[in-house]
Order: C-alpha cells, then sequence, then structure tokens
C-alpha cells in the first residue's frame, strides 16, 4: 500500500472520534486535551462504488478497494514546537505520511471545552500552522547550517541544495506554508528528504455539529477562507454523525442514511478528497475471482500500472485491453463491450485514465 495520511489538530476539535470512525480501531477520545497520547495508526478503505458496480457484472467473489494508512497523533498546542502538550512527540510520524488532514472545529458545544477558551476557526488553524512552521524551520535551519559549511568551501552538489533551505527558510519565517510558497520544482525536490510538514498536500476537515450539515455557516466561511490563502482543499463532516454511523450494522446503514437524508457517509468523501489530494487515481481489474481497485499516480503509462500488479506485468508488458468505466457498465461488462466494439488495445505509451478497466498481457 505505502499510502498515508496525518490527523493533526488541536485537542478537543474531533480528531480522534473522526478517526475512530474512519478507521472502526477504538481510539480513546475523551473531553478533555491531550486524551491520545499515542499514535493511533488505521488502515482506511477507499470506498469506490464504481468497483461493487463491475464486481456484480463480473460475477467476481471477491471484492478490494484500495486503502489509505491514517495516523492519528495527541492533539497540538500553542508552543508545541517548544515541547508544549504532547502532540509534538509525535510530528516524526507525521512527517513519514504524505498528506495532512488537518480538522477543525466548526460547532460550538458548552459541554466540549475548548483548548483556547472560544471557537474561532482562523486563529485555530493559525495556532496548528504555526508550530507545524516553527517544526519545519528547526529542521531546516539544522541541515542549512551543515550544508551551508559544505557549499562556502566549493563542494558544488551542496550549493543547489543549500540555495533552497535558504529560500526555505525565507518563506517559513514571513509564516508561508511551503506547499504554498514559489519553491520551483527542482528547490522542492532539494527539499524532499527532510519530509518537511507543511511541504505536505493539506485537506482541512471541518467538522460540523449535525444541524449545520449542508450550511455555510460563518465558521466554515472561515475555514474555506483560510483553505483558499493557504493552497488547501475542505472537506465537510460531522464527526459525531459518522461516529453513530460506523457502529450500525452494514444492513441499517443505508437506511440510516436515507433518514438522515444523505447519499453516502461523509468518511466515504473524505477518504476520497484525500485520495484526490495526493493526485492518485484508480483503474480496475475484474474477473470471476476478484474486482479490485489499484492506485496509481496521475499520469501513469500502462506499463507502470501493469507493474502495480506484479513486477513480471511490466518487465514483459506486450498491450493493455482496455475498457472504459461507463463503456463496461453501458455494455454489460467485458464481453459486451468487446462485441460494441469498445475494448482497446493500448500500447506503452499509454496514460490510464481513472476508471479504466484493464487486461494485461504480457510476457513472462
Amino acid at each position: 500500500m505505502g499510502l498515508s495520511v496525518g490527523i493533526v489538530g488541536l485537542p478537543n476539535v474531533g480528531k480522534s472520534t473522526i478517526f475512530n470512525a474512519l478507521t472502526a480501531a477504538g481510539a480513546q477520545s475523551a473531553n478533555y486535551p491531550f486524551c491520545t497520547i499515542e499514535p493511533n495508526v488505521g488502515i482506511v478503505p477507499v470506498v469506490d462504488s464504481r468497483l461493487v458496480k463491475l464486481a456484480e457484472l463480473a460475477g467476481s467473489k471477491d471484492v478490494i478497494f484500495t486503502d489509505l494508512k491514517v495516523v492519528d497523533i495527541a492533539g497540538l498546542v500553542r508552543g508545541a514546537s517548544k515541547g508544549e502538550g504532547l502532540g509534538n512527540q509525535f510530528l516524526a510520524n507525521i512527517r513519514e505520511t504524505e498528506a495532512i488532514l488537518h480538522v477543525v472545529r466548526c460547532f460550538v458545544d458548552e459541554n466540549v471545552v475548548h483548548v483556547e477558551g472560544s471557537v474561532d476557526p482562523e486563529r485555530d488553524i493559525e495556532v496548528i500552522e504555526t508550530e507545524l512552521l516553527l517544526a519545519d524551520l528547526d529542521a531546516l535551519s539544522k541541515r542549512g547550517d551543515r550544508i551551508g559549511r559544505l557549499a562556502r568551501v566549493g563542494q558544488k552538489e551542496y550549493i543547489a541544495e543549500f540555495e533552497a533551505l535558504t529560500k526555505a527558510i525565507a518563506e517559513v519565517e514571513k509564516g508561508t506554508p511551503l506547499r504554498a510558497s514559489s519553491l520551483s520544482v527542482e528547490e522542492r525536490a532539494a527539499l524532499a528528504p527532510l519530509s518537511l510538514i507543511t511541504m505536505k498536500p493539506v485537506l482541512y476537515v471541518a467538522n460540523v455539529a449535525e444541524g449545520d450539515l449542508g450550511n455555510e455557516t460563518p465558521l466554515l466561511q472561515k475555514v474555506r477562507k483560510v483553505a483558499a490563502e493557504k493552497n488547501g482543499e475542505v472537506v465537510v463532516i460531522c464527526g459525531d454523525l459518522e461516529a453513530q454511523i460506523s457502529t450500525l450494522p452494514e444492513s441499517e446503514r443505508d437506511e440510516f442514511l436515507h433518514d438522515m437524508g444523505l447519499e453516502e457517509p461523509g468518511l466515504n468523501v473524505l477518504v476520497r478528497a484525500a485520495y484526490k489530494l495526493l493526485n492518485l487515481e484508480t483503474f480496475f481489474t475484474a474477473g470471476p475471482k476478484e474486482a479490485r481497485a489499484w492506485t496509481i499516480e496521475r499520469g501513469s503509462k500502462a506499463p507502470q500500472a501493469a507493474g502495480k500488479i506484479h513486477s513480471d506485468f511490466e518487465r514483459g508488458f506486450i498491450r493493455a485491453e482496455t475498457i472504459g468505466f461507463d463503456d463496461y457498465v453501458n455494455f454489460g461488462g467485458e464481453q459486451g463491450a468487446k462485441a460494441a466494439g469498445k475494448m482497446r488495445s493500448e500500447g506503452k505509451e499509454y496514460l490510464v485514465e481513472d476508471g479504466d478497466v484493464i487486461l494485461f498481457r504480457f510476457n513472462v
């Protein structure tokens, strides 16, 4: 798998509630700061209704979704970069992930304390962002001290990296998350080994009250404003509602969602949004044994996609017999699509499209 996202936020914003609902892993959740004292890790399926439909048409015995690893750490507080609270102890866990889910409290509840004394999404985001920037500044400065000495004595291979470090430090000191900075592709590549937190794409998860679902409340509008400024995306969910849904038997969920006026759990939307944030797409394989989703980077060529199934498929690639998802469904499956002339034989330069249903031909 290898794909992972990290959940950050202040204490009592709903991080662990959302993590629990996502993973059904039973992470502790309570109404006081620092309840989460160890990083929680869960595997979350990327539920895709298209795969279910393919399985029906192909008569597949098993359905295998792609998935993400989700890491939940203790809530960060003001001063975390200097050792305040417990969240700072687990920033290394977040550095190892590929994207950030920043949970922001957008509900008012007198029974749930707020570590800052009031609910203000704009301020709350700034507190977390500042701590992450300071953590990145520390990593950049330490590396800069070392590389700077090497660059100054004329070791050319370090000059470009030192210039990238210097530019990144200037951006961070201005309060600019590195994902929204003016760093070039080459400069970002030079800094990649540092796994800088603010370089990672961010998805702001606005945790709203159940009664506010579907409404653009002032609190939600603040999140959207900050996200636009910091080059992030926004997903709106109600953590408490998702927690209720996650505890229901599968057979009762559809009825519950219908009664609530929802098409699907908000967590499905959240996970797909995180998946998209990582610039990933899905292709499918389908047969009597299994229907399966495979994760690739957007813009991957057919041999690279084949290699996700097995390295032998990539080495011995001959062609990719490809049917678009809509054609597969509209013509009743592989045989119907093939009879209608909708199966294409694609070569090594073919760029796989999201939703392609593929049968790879290869030499052993």
